[in-house]
């Protein structure tokens, strides 16, 4: 009798046991899958919740470049600037210690200048911040503003654009290789001798027409010129510089600091003028590596 039925109890059996391990698997697999979903979301909370991270993710991908020149040299304007070319010199050491790759250029020929236009230029990379700077002589014709080599020779607004460099090309051309957040600060809207030499030239500097995800500052506001303080640095790269100096601002505060700061230290005499179209604000935070400075 137990011969016979015998098969029939083990096949019982092991069908028992195969429901039992096939229950046991899929317990093991939901398990997993529960503690992979709960690393995955307690994951995603650590990143919301780390205002750290998203502070100091820099703006773009590419290392921050600049370009410094200081024009205080012009034999066709009388006595030399006293200030541009320390204006340069200082703000270029404080740029290069926050990690940009900087390039340096003092008392620059247009042919000089456009060269170093075109070094700049091979440097950016796609998502990195460019920085400008220019102190010296700058010209506004055709309402467009040219900043004047110091080999500039101006009778007539023909000279202004056959002999100034105009902002507006190089920022477009930067624009098109890439370049995250563009950044602009002109200390040029000093009263200049060419200015009275004929009646179409206007006074000061003409408003930039830039790409989107620019920043833009000037000494003076367009059309307004500013007189040469008697310190080593002009007050608004003096201002500038210290303000870079401080660290967790960003660019856009740092401007406006900056703007407020000159103003009211000159009685409202100079009120520096700010435009911006940044898309995503950036800080001037010092970059981990080593970089270069040049100098022409």
């Amino acid at each position: 009798m137990w011969k016979a039925i015998l098969p029939a109890v083990i096949a019982l059996v092991t069908l028992g046991l195969s429901l039992v391990s096939g229950e046991a698997v899929k317990r093991e697999s939901e398990h997993k899958q529960v503690i992979a979903l709960a690393q995955t979301t307690e994951s995603a909370k650590a990143k919301v919740a780390d205002p750290v991270t998203t502070a100091t993710t820099p703006h773009g991908s590419g290392h921050p470049v600049a370009l410094v020149i200081g024009n205080s040299a012009y034999p066709d304007a009388g006595l030399p600037l006293a200030q541009p070319v320390n204006n340069a010199r200082t703000l270029a050491a404080t740029l290069k210690d926050k990690g940009f790759d900087v390039e340096l250029g003092e008392n620059l020929t247009k042919q000089a200048m456009e060269d170093a236009f075109e070094s700049f230029k091979s440097k950016i990379e796609p998502g990195s911040t460019a920085l400008i700077f220019f102190s010296g002589f700058g010209v506004q014709a055709g309402r467009q503003t040219y900043m004047l080599p110091i080999n500039a020779h101006i009778w007539n607004e023909a000279d202004v654009r056959r002999t100034g460099v105009s902002l507006e090309p190089l920022l477009s051309e930067i624009d098109a290789k890439g370049a995250g957040a563009k950044v602009v600060i002109l200390d040029a809207s000093r009263r200049n001798p060419f200015e009275r030499r004929f009646r179409s030239v206007s006074a000061g500097l003409a408003a930039i027409q830039a790409p989107d995800d620019t920043l833009i500052m000037y000494a003076a506001a367009p059309g307004k010129v500013v007189s040469d303080s008697e310190g080593e640095l002009s007050p608004l790269t003096d201002e500038l510089i210290g303000q870079i100096r401080t660290s967790g601002q960003s660019a856009e505060a740092v401007f406006k600091r900056t703007r407020l700061a000159v103003s009211n230290a000159s009685h409202r005499e100079q009120v520096p003028w700010v435009s911006s179209s940044l898309v995503e604000d950036f800080s001037f935070t010092a970059a981990p590596g080593k970089v270069q400075q040049s100098a022409r």
